[in-house]
């Protein structure tokens, strides 16, 4: 099943915002309903393809039949953009701009290797297109026409050593699907990030992923142990080991690389045996700053649960921690922090962490709220896409950013992000609500994730980006890094820029320009166009 063209998921799942909710948003940020209808899929037109018709011909015979090389309207639209508040607003809006011209649906290595060969002969830039889950403008490439390449027929296991605990997965396998492969041999990846209903293996290593349980079961650019690279160049193979000293190590190179070096053909993954037991809890602190201090101690000296993140009063008061209980928290005065704590192992290894840590966060101000909050997270963890397109549909506006830093300058951090939003969006007349929690922890440090809520305004999408630019501008300052899960895409390209410095940048230029002489690959992404 495809996505929601214009919002996010399984359609069926949608649903509007409780009355109480809606009053709230109308009451507290002026948010007003639509007056006017989005347009439906089939009243949006499009042009007519502008490719030569020998390339699409070309293409067909590279991927097995013209069955496989979609030029329809719907096929076009539903893999224009990805899903960026602003990327939806625009295609609410019938502005289908960064459309491409088809969309290619290789089955093997070797047909990508021939699809990119044959779009360098005739000018056709190429934007991989895993689950379509991107948030950073990171599937809408600058200056040329494009191809789509749709890697969902590359969706298989292709190995599995139960010895070595290793598994080589396809990069359109969705994670749903990887994680009941994997289930039936008695294993789990343990990478659950908020996307993980769409997202793919190849995008988790194309943006280095984190998922929820990171705390646990590590980021998925920890799990990946090779990777095959498909490039107008050639073929790159990494991972002959679990480690090596042979040089630098070329899968950090092609992780996070956006499909900017190439197209993620495979990718070999550690992989964990299931667990016997999950237990997931929450805990409630009277700051931020006690809640976080609470999650450094277990970070830093343990025992680390599997799960573990916070979110500020806000966010708590609000019950955006669990999205299916949104809301619930405003009659309380007393709300202050809820921080959700999970285990995941051996049923033995499993209470005794969970013991240990308890005596923890006890120790260090905290309160235990009982299984009902962090099983009612666990079951909502999902749910946020969703809540996201339901208050685009009642008139409001809603978005998320995130970003890391070493525990020092969380606080800092956390203050101008916050500052830099509130006041540029008030200036624009759309004052917001900022929330935010620490979606993942390290022992050296934190990563923060932000989601904003305003009335739309005049222009929302021009609104926000001023707001965006600010806050990407306050991360740099506060000594964060620009992009902690999501990527970097063409919202945060600049910055990436300036983070990575002039010498580094060009180093990446340098291989780029080795492995895609022509520039082809999502142009624009990642790395400023020459």
């Amino acid at each position: 099943m495809d996505m929601l063209w214009n919002g996010w998921g399984d359609p069926a799942k949608a649903a509007p915002l409780p009355d109480t909710v809606t009053g709230l948003l109308r009451d507290l940020l002026g948010v007003k309903p639509h007056t006017t209808p989005a347009p439906a899929l089939e009243d949006i037109r499009l042009p007519e393809p502008t490719a030569d018709p020998a390339a699409l011909k070309s293409l067909a015979e590279a991927v097995g039949g013209a069955d496989h090389v979609r030029t329809d309207a719907e096929s076009r639209i539903r893999h224009t953009r990805g899903k960026s508040t602003p990327d939806l607003l625009r295609l609410r809006t019938g502005d289908v701009s960064d459309v491409p011209q088809a969309v290619v649906l290789p089955a093997s290595h070797d047909e990508v290797l021939t699809v990119l060969k044959t779009c360098a002969a005739h000018g056709l830039a190429v934007v991989p297109f895993g689950g379509g889950t991107s948030v950073v403008g990171g599937l809408a490439p600058e200056r040329r026409a494009f191809v789509a390449l749709d890697l969902r027929r590359m969706n298989g296991v292709l190995d599995l050593d139960p010895v070595s605990r290793t598994a080589v997965l396809q990069p359109g396998l969705r994670a749903p699907e990887a994680e009941a492969l994997l289930a039936e041999r008695g294993f789990t990846l343990g990478h659950f990030p908020q996307s993980f209903e769409w997202a793919t293996i190849g995008g988790f290593a194309a943006a280095r992923s984190s998922g929820q349980a990171s705390a646990g079961y590590g980021r998925f650019d920890e799990m990946v142990l090779g990777l095959t690279l498909a490039t107008p160049e050639g073929t790159i193979e990494t991972g002959r080991a679990p480690r090596s000293a042979a040089g630098p190590d070329l899968r950090q190179l092609i992780l996070g690389s956006e499909g900017a070096f190439g197209v993620i053909t495979s990718v070999t993954v550690r992989i964990r045996p299931l667990p016997e037991a999950r237990i997931y809890e929450g805990w409630r602190f009277a700051s931020f700053e006690e809640g976080a201090a609470a999650l450094r101690r277990l970070a830093q000296d343990g025992p680390r649960p599997t799960v573990l993140r916070l979110s500020d009063e806000t966010e708590t008061l609000i019950g955006l921690a669990q999205p299916d209980a949104i809301g619930a928290g405003l009659a309380r005065s007393d709300a202050g922090c809820q921080a959700i704590a999970g285990y995941e192992g051996t049923a033995e290894e499993t209470a005794q962490r969970r013991e240990q840590a308890a005596a923890v966060l006890r120790a260090a101000g905290g309160t235990l709220l009982g299984a009902e909050p962090g099983e009612r997270w666990a079951h909502g963890r999902y749910s946020a896409p969703y809540l996201r397109d339901a208050l685009l549909d009642a008139g409001a506006f809603a978005e998320t950013l995130e970003t890391a830093a070493f525990w020092s300058r969380i606080p800092a951090l956390y203050a101008a992000v916050r500052t830099a939003l509130t006041d540029t969006l008030t200036e624009t007349g759309t004052p917001p609500l900022v929330m935010c929690h620490i979606s993942h922890v390290y022992e050296n440090g934190a990563s923060l994730y932000f989601t904003v809520v305003s009335a739309q305004g005049e222009d929302a999408v021009a609104h926000w980006t001023r707001a965006k630019h600010a806050a990407n501008d306050a991360v740099l300052a506060a000594g964060g890094t620009i992009s902690h899960h999501h990527g970097v895409g063409t919202d945060h390209r600049d910055w990436y820029v300036k983070e990575a410095g002039e010498l580094g940048i060009e180093a990446l230029r340098a291989v780029k320009r080795r492995l895609d002489p022509e520039g082809l690959l999502n142009p624009g992404v990642l790395l400023p166009t020459d």
